[in-house]
């Protein structure tokens, strides 16, 4: 069926219009990402030609989605907000809390007894507060989205990086902290720098071994993963339209790990393919009465290169299945390379296991190719040289692969499957061995492969590819093997070759499902209770952060001085501590331990000014907060890329931290650390970076006259008595200034709300 089918209607009944005052104000013709984005301005008129890049402008976002880890934190938020119910169509979705161990029959089980409270948790307040609710075990929210609530031309914001696989259904739909999507769910406007736009042109056709996935990860191999930051990515040409919905979900998934605002496509007739097999032929009925309105201007796509901040082209008749990896998503090898590249690197060669799934890859179709390698098992009798797993995406594909015989085909290379959970992708895999902390390989279809990332093993080297890569380089069980010339010996000592990969766009029969784990919620919520339990280890309800106090901050402390890469998962790091996701004292305690300490080289070891002794990071702050002092963190390039988590702000926030500098910010975790009140700066030269001397103490000055685009000034009080003063920059706006002032802008809807019922 079509949820919120009404509220589809009416975004498309102001769509045209909208669209047509865009096209005439800024006097040029538009590409998709500016149609959808002049479209959902918050006050509905177009009077304004907003400038990439530089520009604050209020959206309305269609609807909100929520993954259990982060939508605790968020919906604790929402609770203080003083709304009786959400604004705009919101879901939760439980697929985060769930361990991948023994299987699914098992693990799930398991995961409803260990995180029952928190579960609870979610229902009862989706349920009074009128939010969709998707059970443990339902899927992995960016593919349920993609099935049940991605619509072309929408606006979407969610509480996971990956909110973006919403671009594969044509979506504006980005990733935020949940204090965005708080917000939002309250009736508010939601901010973001109006963005660049990278145009990536793509031609010819994918075939062979040659995936959607392999377009991404050449694509992470050209801008790193920094160089979307700011900016939409928006896709075109014949190859763009020659491949299938779900595949663009895959490319647009990946997005998040080039840094990039979010991607989208076009709506073409691939979309209208998966829009009606997914029971939403009332979608592809008012998408195709305004279609011409739903893709990029013609002569947008004529002459890219006068519309787009950047271009990029693409052949896909060229491209070459693609490796990406270790330790991060942007290192790009073609397969055949990989040979002399992990050898010259001192890769290990032999692949321990091989693992597909997760919300990048897991329609019908990645499935299907998977499988079409792993039949060839039996059929050139072959045996499977590596462990291998699988994460479904959604209990609706779970249940049409079973139907299908494919779980079958699985389960006779020794496959384990496990929950329709993220599982692996996301730390939570109870991998035996992994605490010997061995080195070793294992590749995957996810996204992501910082260090630890998968297991928690630090020596665990993980690669990112296609499902049907993975699927033969775990039957080789070998990271040299190229499946394209390389042949493997059989049973009968017969050297065989795999043959390529084929597929099924959508499943010949349709989808089905039994019960696909949804929870409508109460047509009248304002009798549900919501109980946390104030002994609770799991849940803890907020209390405001601290208005500021209207003077510069002077005497802070340096707490670390983050060497190189610090992603979020460095900051606040996930796996075991996911249950700590709704009690932020808690799970306080990791902050910052994953991240390398300039000083000494070391994690999780920083000097205690107090006392001259090195200690955990998370002790050393407290003891800096029992005394009174606040801190300053200092950081290097991209600092909090990686996931939306705001546990990466509030953390800190919640600790007495005031303050971090770095030598540039990704942009989801700059905003967090701006919604929760705190100050987010950039070096004006990142050389003064290395000014930054472990015992010194900073004062940040300029604060009392806080304007927009005016650097404020750092004072090092160096422990030899000598001064140094330093500039730093600032992206604050007017009303991002008053988050500030205000101790975080929950702060500042709490005291609407209060005054609103007074």
């Amino acid at each position: 069926m079509a949820f919120d089918i009404e509220m589809i209607k009416k975004v498309y009944a102001n769509f045209g219009p909208r669209v047509e005052a865009a096209r005439k104000l800024v006097g040029r013709p538009l590409t998709l990402s500016e149609k959808i984005l002049y479209a959902h301005l918050w006050d509905g008129n177009t009077n304004t030609a907003y400038t990439r890049g530089t520009d604050y402008v209020d959206f309305a976002p269609d609807r909100v989605a929520m993954q259990d880890a982060t939508a605790q934190m968020a919906l604790l938020q929402f609770m203080q907000a003083g709304r009786p119910k959400v604004a705009v169509p919101s879901t939760v979705h439980c697929d985060h809390l769930i361990t991948a161990k023994n299987g699914a029959e098992i693990d799930l089980p398991a995961a409803n007894t260990e995180s029952k409270e928190v579960f609870d948790f979610l229902a009862s307040v989706s349920n009074k507060y009128g939010i969709g609710f998707w059970k443990p075990g339902a899927g992995i929210i960016h593919q349920v989205v993609l099935e049940n609530y991605a619509f072309p031309g929408g606006m979407m914001i969610g509480t996971d990086s990956h909110t973006v696989n919403a671009g594969g259904l044509g979506m504006v739909a980005i990733g935020v902290g949940g204090a965005d999507a708080c917000d939002v769910m309250a009736g508010l406007p939601w901010e973001l720098k109006f963005p660049k736009l990278i145009g990536i042109k793509l031609t010819g056709k994918l075939s062979g071994w040659v995936s959607a996935k392999d377009v991404i990860l050449k694509v992470a191999g050209i801008l790193t993963v920094k160089g979307g930051t700011g900016a939409i990515v928006e896709y075109f040409g014949e190859g763009a339209t020659s491949m299938s919905c779900t595949g663009k979900g895959t490319i647009c998934n990946m997005g998040a790990e080039i840094g990039a605002t979010t991607s989208t496509f076009g709506y073409d007739e691939s979309m209208e393919r998966y829009l009606r097999a997914t029971s939403r032929a009332e979608v592809a009925d008012a998408a195709n009465a305004i279609k011409e309105h739903l893709t990029g201007d013609a002569e947008v796509y004529a002459e890219p290169e006068k519309y787009f901040d950047q271009l990029i082209e693409i052949n896909l008749s060229e491209l070459e299945p693609y490796l990406n990896g270790p330790f991060t998503p942007d290192l790009a090898t073609p397969i055949s390379k990989m040979k002399e590249v992990a050898a010259a690197n001192g890769w290990p060669m032999k692949i321990d296991v091989g693992l597909i799934g997760s919300c990048t890859n897991s329609s019908y179709e990645d499935i299907s190719r998977a499988i079409s390698i792993a039949k060839q098992v039996s059929e050139k009798g072959l045996t499977a040289k590596s462990e291998y797993c699988i994460n479904p995406g959604s209990e609706q594909i779970r249940y049409t692969i079973q139907r299908d015989g494919f779980l079958d085909v699985f389960k006779s290379i020794g496959a384990k499957v496990f929950t329709n959970a993220c599982g692996p992708c996301i730390g939570m895999w109870d991998r035996v061995g992994a605490d010997k902390q061995e080195k070793n390989t294992i590749v995957h279809s996810f996204n992501r492969n910082f260090a630890k990332r998968a297991d928690g093993n630090p020596n665990t080297f993980a690669f990112v590819g296609s499902p049907e890569l993975v699927t033969a380089l775990a039957i080789a069980g070998d990271l040299s093997f190229n499946p394209l010339t390389d042949t493997l010996t059989n049973d009968k000592g017969e050297q065989v070759k795999l043959d390529a990969p084929t597929g099924f766009e959508l499943p010949t029969k349709g989808f089905a499902v039994e019960d696909a784990g949804y929870q409508q919620p109460a047509e009248d919520g304002s009798k549900v209770e919501v109980l946390v339990s104030p002994t609770s280890h799991r849940l803890q309800l907020l209390d405001p952060f601290t208005p500021w106090e209207g003077t510069d901050l002077k005497g802070l402390k340096l707490l670390i001085k983050a060497k190189g890469k610090c992603t979020t998962d460095h900051i606040s790091m996930a796996g075991p501590w996911l249950k700590f996701r709704g009690h932020l004292d808690n799970i306080s305690n990791n902050m910052l331990i994953g991240a390398v300490n300039y000083f000494n080289d070391k994690t999780d070891s920083v000097k205690n000014e107090l006392t001259g002794e090195y200690g955990p990071v998370p002790a050393t702050q407290r003891a800096y907060k029992a005394a009174g002092l606040g801190s300053i963190v200092i950081g290097d390039e991209n600092y909090g890329e990686g996931s939306s988590r705001e546990h990466a702000a509030m953390e800190p926030r919640h600790l007495g931290v005031r303050a971090v500098l770095v030598k540039s910010f990704a942009r989801i975790h700059e905003t967090n650390l701006k919604k929760q009140g705190m100050l987010g700066l950039t070096f004006v030269n990142k050389e003064d970076y290395d000014k930054i001397l472990e015992d010194d103490v900073i004062d940040i000055i300029g604060l009392t006259t806080f304007t927009p685009d005016v650097p404020l000034t750092l004072v090092l009080n160096h422990a030899d008595g000598t001064k140094e003063e330093i500039s730093v920059n600032h992206s604050y706006n007017e009303q991002q200034i008053e988050w500030f002032k205000a101790g975080g802008a929950l702060n500042i809807i709490r005291r609407e709300a209060a005054a609103k019922n007074a």
